[in-house]
């Protein structure tokens, strides 16, 4: 994958335009052809406070945010919507047209409840074709709310209620029984009502056994109070509701409802994001139907934390029912034991001490109940919670929706992320190489150089001599910065065999040998180009040298000397060593000790010899020359050579032991790559006319192009090595 983004959404950009307008349009007719949408809203504020029900520390509802949370979820809950669509008539009602599940469709689409960031009020909205049916139903759900809490709050408490009832009368037998039993022992026992028991230490420590047995004995109603509610809430779903909703407001720091948090937030998402997709799918759709099935198993497994929550929390309250119960048998051992000891000493007194204390026992039990009562009734008639309506839903007078900036926004950013994925789509299946930077990062090759890009008109000789005819042009400047590669790229003694080859036919090495063999030369550097393409030969056709009698292949048959087949050109201290005529056998002939003698003798002759071979994937002959030569130059025309013959043909030299020293890429567009090369645009056009009469008097034979500072600065460096 391209890691450059910017140049392939450039390569493609009729692509990424087509797809942004056409996203746009899109857009454009949704806004025009959908319906207006009005929206209705209606404020809701719940006091969360109540009195106690059970104990001084329980019972009583903190503030809570989960807690508004939960409240808000039970507005979107099947009962009170089933209750609020029951209420009204929904065969009047437009926007369940064609809708088999109202409830559904209220919860998905149509209905939003949310609770305040800053403050703690829950607002109800309904989006709906008509303003009047979305203000029906957004009061409608409110209405039923209300009722829904009117009802099974006080349930909830009534439960409770009846238990202490029940225990309140036991007691008050108790209270009676006692009294009676205290009455007749005084009157057996004259005696009692002259004693005093200031200084009697043991009937002081029953007194204190008796006080704690009290509480003992209070601690087990409460636990058996508890523990019966919360036995009778496993038969009721709503009441188990009720019971975890109160039991995580009031243990809100507890990390035990933070499941259940993460549940219900979770539901939530699931259920926004099956909103958000089905309007924009059909309930059918696999997406709509996966997303659903994903909010079915939230919910059940929600369902089954509270019940799990529940038997859970009720065995821990019959532990704590068991444990008062152990206490409470603790304490009244421990106060029998002491009552037999106060009997030994006193067992009049004792026993009268006994009535008494049980008495003061049974009294403190029923105006404890007579307390838990009271406040039971007043809860019963005021309800669990203070709901305060602030805002009635009004019908609205203008629509809501749909929001054109946002559609349109979204359409044109969902066209933009497509456009990139089909540019993307379309450069991973092109494999052509399209860039500098995609050419040196896949072939993991440093780039020597770049050649711009050249009008076809130009013919082999003009193009093949270019930095002879026109040393001034950027062509020519390329060839050079190439040539200066070379020479710091390898040391001289090192370098002096250079094969230029390319992964296959037309990818321009043969011009880059000729140019590259000139300003080798022109550097002051003895050289020789040796054409090695036996199949596509092209050198004496740049330098207009006749090849057909006498060449390469000529001397390595042993028929001509190497001294008569190499040819002079018109540029001082450059030869040019043909190919010669055609021979059945080329690869066998290069891969021949003649021709690794032939390549000694001449590397003690020249500086630098340039061969131009032919090229790498369709036959062998350049991997031959590739493992005899010092260096070897790639060379790949942008826009032309693919992926994978550029690799397979850098592969292939490497697998042979060729010294790859770098690539040159060729054809490259002027104004990507040469903004360097425009600063010789003035000297271009200050010498015009000279350098015009310099080509004309080349071609006479008279005279050669003018050197360049950088030919000098080659030459210096040549004179270096």
């Amino acid at each position: 994958m391209p890691t450059n983004l910017f140049p392939i959404l450039w390569r493609n950009r009729w692509i990424v335009s087509v797809t942004i307008v056409v996203s746009l349009m899109i857009g454009l007719i949704y806004i025009t052809k959908a319906a207006p949408i009005y929206t209705s809203k209606s404020r809701v504020y719940v006091e969360q406070s109540g009195p106690r029900i059970l104990t001084e520390a329980e019972g009583v509802m903190t503030q809570s945010k989960n807690y508004l949370y939960t409240q808000a979820e039970l507005l979107k809950s099947t009962p009170i919507l089933s209750a609020a669509i029951e209420n009204i008539d929904t065969r009047r009602l437009m926007i369940f047209d064609k809708i088999d599940n109202p409830v559904i469709y209220l919860q998905e689409k149509a209905l939003d409840v949310t609770v305040g960031k800053k403050d703690d009020i829950i607002t109800i909205a309904c989006d709906a074709p008509h303003p009047d049916e979305a203000t029906q139903l957004v009061n409608s759900v409110v209405d039923a709310y209300i009722t829904y809490h009117e009802k099974h709050k006080k349930k909830t408490v009534a439960e409770v209620l009846k238990i202490l009832q029940k225990q309140k009368r036991e007691r008050e037998q108790e209270l009676a029984e006692t009294l009676t039993s205290m009455m007749d022992f005084k009157s057996r026992n004259i005696a009692l009502a002259f004693e005093h028991r200031n200084s009697n230490i043991v009937l002081d420590t029953l007194d204190r056994l008796s006080a704690e047995m009290t509480h003992a004995q209070f601690e087990t109603i409460e636990a058996e109070s508890a523990y019966e509610t919360l036995k009778s809430l496993l038969e009721e779903p709503e009441g188990i509701e009720h019971y975890i909703e109160m039991e995580s407001a009031e243990r809100a720091y507890s990390p035990t409802t933070n499941e259940r948090i993460e549940l219900k937030m979770r539901l939530k998402q699931l259920e926004d994001e099956l909103i958000d997709l089905t309007s924009r799918a059909k309930p059918d759709h696999p997406w709509v139907q996966a997303l659903q099935q994903r909010v079915d198993r939230v919910k059940k497994q929600l369902a089954d934390w509270d019940r799990g929550f529940l038997r859970i929390r009720l065995a821990i309250v019959e532990r704590e029912y068991e444990q008062a119960e152990e206490k409470e048998k603790q304490k009244a051992r421990l106060f029998e034991n002491q009552r037999q000891q106060a009997i030994q000493l006193q067992k009049q007194l004792s026993e009268y001490t006994i009535l008494q204390s049980r008495w003061d026992q049974t009294k403190k039990h029923c105006d404890i109940l007579d307390n838990r009562i009271e406040e039971i009734n007043i809860t019963e008639d005021a309800g669990c919670l203070n709901i305060s309506i602030l805002e009635v839903a009004r019908p609205s007078e203008k629509p809501s929706g749909p929001h054109k900036a946002k559609y349109l926004t979204a359409t044109t950013i969902l066209g933009f992320i497509l456009s990139i994925g089909l540019a993307l789509l379309r450069e991973e299946l092109d494999q052509r190489l399209h860039s500098v930077d995609d050419i040196a990062g896949f072939l993991d090759l440093p780039v020597l150089g770049t050649m711009p890009s050249f009008s076809q008109r130009h013919s082999s000789v003009s193009l093949g001599q270019k930095v002879h005819l026109d040393p001034m042009s950027s062509w020519s400047e390329a060839c050079r910065t190439i040539r200066t590669a070379v020479f710091f790229g390898a040391p001289k003694a090192r370098a002096k065999t250079i094969l230029v080859t390319s992964p296959t036919q037309a990818d321009g090495k043969s011009t880059l040998a000729s140019n590259l063999a000139i300003a080798m030369a022109q550097a002051g550097q003895k050289t020789l180009i040796l054409d090695a393409d036996f199949r596509r030969s092209m050198q004496h056709e740049i330098f207009e040298v006749n090849h057909q009698n006498v060449g390469l292949s000529t001397i390595l048959a042993g028929i001509t000397p190497s001294a008569d087949a190499i040819r002079s050109t018109h540029i001082e201290a450059l030869k040019l060593l043909p190919c010669g005529p055609e021979v059945p056998n080329p690869s066998e002939m290069l891969n021949s000790d003649v021709f690794s003698q032939l390549l000694e003798i001449l590397s003690d002759r020249y500086d630098r010899i340039i061969i131009d071979s032919p090229p790498v994937m369709p036959i062998t002959d350049a991997l031959i020359l590739a493992a005899i030569c010092n260096i070897t130059i790639l060379v790949v025309r942008m826009n032309k050579s693919t992926r994978k013959t550029s690799l397979h043909a850098r592969d292939g030299l490497l697998s042979i032991g060729a010294n790859v020293l770098g690539v040159v890429v060729n054809d490259v567009p002027k104004e990507g790559h040469y903004g360097y090369y425009g600063t010789y645009r003035h000297y271009r056009d200050s010498n015009d006319s000279d350098r015009e009469r310099s080509r004309k008097k080349v071609a006479d034979g008279r005279q050669q192009p003018a050197v360049t500072v950088l030919d000098r600065a080659a030459r210096f460096v040549g004179s270096l090595e």
